[in-house]
């Protein structure tokens, strides 16, 4: 489940590429069932830029793109897995297919770039000096994620789960503490490369706190698009599902999720 992508903010989970680009094996639920972004979010993003030409990096179906798109602004997405691009493309994303290291600005030069919940794929060194490259002086880059912490008697009811299907292995563990904990320790990383690069001001974080409320159903939805879930085998796949499910009907068959949006962002120095 999405502790999995918890856990990979600040590690090498660029080196683990094959993970994120097999989200694309079912796109339509990924659109789904994934969350979007706070509206805030968006509109301060593009207050703090100097015009509405925007990167979305790995920009998979384009849930992220979709808002900026709808604030006025002109959208490129890059992203490595042509399924997610094809689905984004549909709601008419202009999208190139590649990984962000590997990509060719061609000349072209942008007043945002973005990152929704995929910046951990992407190699922290040369992403960053891909993104000052792509973006004009005073541009705006900005990464970012949900992340969600369930009602505490949940979070053990979860962790537990996890502990039972895969002991010893670090999922479980990843729900004894809030996962925005563990987002903000991994975009402070992206703040110190942002920062060590030389060509940004000085990183800032900002924080989006948000509810949405999830049935049984919607809740076991998302959890089968995130990453790492479906390397793992069959019966241990159900076994998680059929524990995660349990443990929300135990709750009355629905829960309000706790998300907070968790951003690290700067502007590319003028000069």
């Amino acid at each position: 489940m999405a502790t999995s992508e918890a856990g990979t903010q600040g590690t090498a989970a660029h080196r683990q590429r094959e993970i994120a680009e097999g989200f694309g094996a079912d796109a339509d639920r990924y659109d789904r069932a994934r969350p979007a972004y706070p509206a805030e979010l968006v509109e301060r993003i593009v207050a703090g830029s100097p015009g509405r030409d925007v990167l979305d990096v790995g920009c998979g179906t384009g849930i992220a793109a979709r808002l900026f798109a709808a604030a006025g602004c002109r959208v490129l997405g890059v992203d490595p897995d042509p399924r997610m691009a094809e689905l984004a493309g549909r709601d008419g994303i202009a999208t190139e297919v590649a990984t962000f290291e590997d990509w060719d600005a061609a000349g072209r030069a942008f007043d945002a770039v973005v990152a929704a919940q995929s910046w951990h794929w992407v190699d922290p060194v040369a992403g960053v000096a891909k993104a000052a490259a792509a973006l004009r002086p005073g541009g705006r880059f900005a990464a970012f994620s949900n992340a969600f912490d369930p009602p505490d008697e949940l979070r053990a009811e979860f962790a537990a789960v996890y502990d039972r299907a895969l002991p010893d292995s670090p999922f479980g563990r990843l729900w004894t503490r809030p996962a925005s904990d563990t987002y903000r320790e991994g975009y402070k990383k992206v703040a110190d490369t942002l920062r060590e690069a030389g060509t940004f001001d000085e990183p800032e974080e900002w924080l989006f706190p948000w509810e949405r409320p999830y049935t049984r159903d919607e809740w076991l939805d998302l959890v089968v698009t995130t990453g790492g879930f479906t390397r793992l085998p069959e019966d241990v796949r159900r076994r998680i599902l059929d524990g995660l499910g349990a443990a929300v009907d135990a709750a009355g068959g629905a829960f309000t999720m706790a998300y907070t949006t968790i951003a690290a962002t700067a502007r590319r120095k003028a000069a």
